[in-house]
């Protein structure tokens, strides 16, 4: 039973083991879902879903499963016509006949709602009754009741039984592409601490005072050390324009979450189109002359820093290896290729951020570029889990 079921959570990416599809089929099997299509949905997320970086494929298969199910009783079209045709000037209605019941079960409430849906002749705005909106009433949207059935409309206070389909766990995701906040969050893990510098000891030292003070007879002696900051220095490029136009936003946050981030010895930051070569620019307009030599870069930036890409990898083939001179761009004589693996070879600490990453490289011939530079640096997914990777990889000691 169910079984097409376990293909759908599987095809959206849960791993589920047959030991946890046979105990979900004894726990059905046990009326522990309560012949209910919530039960059905509160006992699958607890068995099958391991981690709530999962609930959203969870959520997505089953309203995929679930889609052609009718939740409970249809309205009649009347109703839902003045339910869907918006929200209304609340300001003038009698807060009075708002009923606050929060002792009301799921059962008692589905009940008195299908009562109400044979009862129920015309609109009704502001009551605690009948299906409505802006009231107290158990039934309907943009009311204040918590123990209600939210039907249509937006949610009103956020405390109704059902909202289907909203998606509220896309942000628990691990292979969600970022947003500044957990860019920020990622970043935080990019620190390298040192006290070799040339200031004043200004920053307790709690540990050394407590051991200063037992030897001095309990006597509190006060010592302090070099405060410690955050040596890494941080090189970013970002690819702009063409295809990196879909992914301008979401380089800007990184850009932000950087710059706002001050932990960092040094930040420095350019851009390229496509591919780098011989100069990469000042600004993300990637206008010809405003640029700075790649040797530049060489002699001002030693090969502590660490380096961040971000971009696509997709281009045309002779903008990667000069097929036949036929690209003209800013190369100096040699390829991109030759110019990524004279890059790659300056800097130790270097990884490739991609927006539209493939995992199956061997799988797809067109990707040639993508996989030629997979090959010079370590590529990671524009996403929480490649972020923290790829910081991973910039933080090992080799």
């Amino acid at each position: 039973m169910f079984a097409e079921f376990l293909y759908v959570c599987r095809d959206k990416g849960l791993k589920i083991s047959m030991t946890e599809w046979i105990t979900f089929m004894d726990a059905l099997d046990k009326g522990l879902a309560h012949s209910s299509l919530e039960g059905f949905y509160n006992l699958g997320r607890m068995i099958l879903v391991k981690t709530e970086s999962d609930f959203d494929k969870f959520d997505i298969a089953f309203m995929e499963y679930f889609k052609n199910i009718k939740m409970g009783e249809e309205l009649p079209a009347d109703i839902m016509k003045f339910l869907d045709k918006g929200d209304m000037d609340t300001s003038n209605l009698n807060k009075d006949v708002y009923s606050f019941d929060t002792t009301r079960d799921m059962e008692e409430t589905k009940r008195m709602f299908r009562e109400r849906i044979t009862e129920q002749k015309e609109e009704h705005n502001g009551g605690n009754y009948w299906i409505g909106t802006s009231g107290g009433s158990a039934f309907g949207h943009n009311g204040r009741n918590p123990g209600g059935l939210r039907v249509s409309g937006k949610t009103g206070m956020r405390s109704a039984f059902q909202v289907m389909g909203e998606r509220k766990y896309a942000d628990f995701r691990h292979d969600k592409t970022l947003d500044i906040r957990q860019f920020q969050v990622a970043f935080r893990k990019l620190r390298q601490f040192s006290t070799k510098l040339e200031v004043p000891r200004t920053e307790l030292d709690l540990d050394k005072t407590i051991d200063s003070t037992c030897n001095n007879g309990g006597y509190l002696k006060l010592e302090f050390d070099k405060p410690r900051k955050n040596s890494v220095k941080l090189l970013l490029l970002f690819d702009c324009g063409g295809t990196m136009l879909p992914f301008s936003e979401l380089c800007n946050d990184l850009f932000q979450a950087v710059h706002k981030a001050n932990h960092f010895k040094d930040v420095k930051t350019y851009y390229f189109h496509n591919c780098i070569y011989s100069k990469v620019y000042k600004d993300a307009e990637c206008e010809m002359g405003d640029w700075v030599d790649l040797d530049y870069i060489f002699k001002h930036t030693d090969k502590d820093y660490k380096v961040i890409i971000v971009g696509d990898a997709q281009m045309a083939p002779e903008e990667l290896f000069d097929l036949n001179g036929n690209y003209r761009g800013p190369n100096d004589g040699r390829s991109g290729y030759e110019w990524n693996k004279l890059f790659r070879s300056k800097y130790k600490k270097a990884i490739w951020l991609n927006p539209r990453f493939h995992g199956s490289l061997n799988q797809l011939g067109w990707m040639e570029s993508e996989r030629t530079l997979a090959e010079i640096y370590d590529m990671f997914p524009l996403t929480v889990d490649g972020l923290k990777d790829g910081i991973k990889k910039l933080m090992a000691p080799r």
